[in-house]
């Protein structure tokens, strides 16, 4: 993190241990947790991780700050401790049960910490106390930068320390390191097991843990590339040393919810159903689709013919093989040669596979939009070495690669020119 972040962080986070004060009402010695979760980019890896393919990612410095502490009082033998959450940021307060029982609230930023209040209960065994939590985020809410698994992050890492979790024997038997932590929280979110862990309902997303893995997992001044099902590191990249990421939020939210979750979770969906026309004709239990690519040195090919010859009743033959074309080529292709590019430093052929990646969400997985198809578009033509849409898709931002001593005029010129294209965007 640059010192100018820095210092605005620490000034943030001794703000809201004031705010904390104010909320709990604990004595002062009581201890304060104090947590740091930035965003991330998902530099390539579109709709890669919950496949079990694989992704290139890296921290940002803007993210959230949070502090919490233990809730004062102990609530009786029929009552459940209680989370109290404030966003320093709206002055918005939700207060909530720490059950596996507490009812969600979609649509409400509440809904992610609720999720793992419910969650963190189910979990983990024996008494739970209670916790107040304040946090200020200054990432762009639905722009695809992790707003949300942020949250999410951060509410568990506050409430297990609060409660200890790490001591607890159903965490020592299943989270021993930062993947299997991110791993474990990105089925948090999707509701699906983790190990021994019994999934719970989850946020409503049929997504995987790059979020999670990104957040926690990130190296500084590097790119990390991860594989997924389970969270395996691969190796760490150099970001070039004079280039730095420029992010162009596009103004269309790209929340998961409503008519966005569905669209969402369809391209989510297409893959899964064609996993499971490959698990019914070969008869392999087959985890994830990139388990069954790499069953064998033909599987890819054997894949693809079923998949062409499929009769599913959700989706057309040439959707299902637009997909799995679309996954096996970023993460078994197009991943590993970029970042083979950056190792080299051969930033044309870097670009080169951004735009292929780019290319493939346009035509395959279909989540692209007007205003992040003219971001890339005009990064490109101001000179930026790359440039991506990334996240979840059907709206959310943009990455650019630009030389460092240039960020500022390109930063103003991508923003001039993108307003003039699309004005009421903001």
């Amino acid at each position: 993190m640059s010192d100018e972040q820095s210092e605005l962080k620490a000034a943030r986070i001794g703000e809201l241990a004031r705010r904390l004060s104010h909320l709990s009402g604990a004595p002062n010695d009581t201890e304060v947790f104090v947590f740091w979760i930035p965003g991330r980019i998902e530099v390539l890896g579109k709709h890669t991780d919950y496949g079990g393919g694989r992704s290139l990612l890296c921290a940002v410095e803007r993210g959230i700050c949070l502090v919490a502490r233990a809730r004062s009082g102990t609530p009786t033998r029929s009552e459940s401790p209680r989370v109290r959450i404030m966003d320093a940021n709206s002055g918005d307060i939700a207060e909530f049960d720490l059950a596996a029982n507490v009812e969600p609230r979609p649509g409400h930023w509440s809904n992610y910490p609720i999720t793992v209040a419910r969650r963190a209960a189910a979990n983990f065994s024996g008494a739970m106390s209670g916790a107040d939590i304040v946090f200020a985020s200054d990432l762009p809410p639905a722009a695809g930068v992790s707003s949300s698994s942020a949250l999410v992050v951060g509410s568990f890492l506050a409430i297990a320390a609060v409660n200890d979790l790490p001591a607890r024997h159903e965490y020592r038997d299943n989270i021993t390191t930062k993947e299997d932590l991110a791993g474990y929280l990105g089925c948090v979110e999707n509701g699906l097991n983790f190990k021994s862990l019994h999934g719970h309902a989850g946020v409503g997303t049929f997504g995987g843990s790059e979020d999670q893995t990104a957040i926690l997992c990130a190296i500084p001044n590097s790119l990390v590339q991860y594989s997924f099902c389970p969270v395996r590191f691969e190796r760490a990249i150099p970001l070039p040393r004079d280039y730095s990421f420029v992010i162009g939020a596009s103004g269309v939210l790209a929340e998961k919810t409503g008519a966005a979750l569905q669209l969402y979770n369809g391209v989510s969906r297409r893959l899964s159903v064609a996993l499971e026309c490959w698990r019914s004709a070969s008869g392999r239990p087959d985890i994830s689709m990139g388990a069954a690519v790499a069953s064998s040195g033909d599987a890819r090919e054997r894949i693809r013919a079923i998949l062409v010859a499929s009769r599913s009743a959700e989706y057309p033959a040439q959707s299902l093989v637009d997909r799995f074309d679309q996954f096996v080529v970023e993460a078994n292709e197009i991943i590993p040669a970029a970042g083979d590019a950056l190792i080299r430093g051969d930033l044309d052929a870097f670009g080169d596979a951004v735009a292929r990646s780019q290319l493939g969400a346009q035509n395959h997985l279909e989540n692209q939009i007007p205003e992040t198809i003219a971001l890339v578009r005009g990064a490109r033509d101001l000179g930026a070495a790359a440039a991506s849409a990334f996240g979840a898709g059907f709206g959310g931002s943009v990455w650019a690669l630009v030389e460092s001593r240039s960020v500022v005029v390109f930063r103003q010129k991508w923003s001039n020119a993108y307003h003039r294209a699309f004005p009421g965007n903001k």
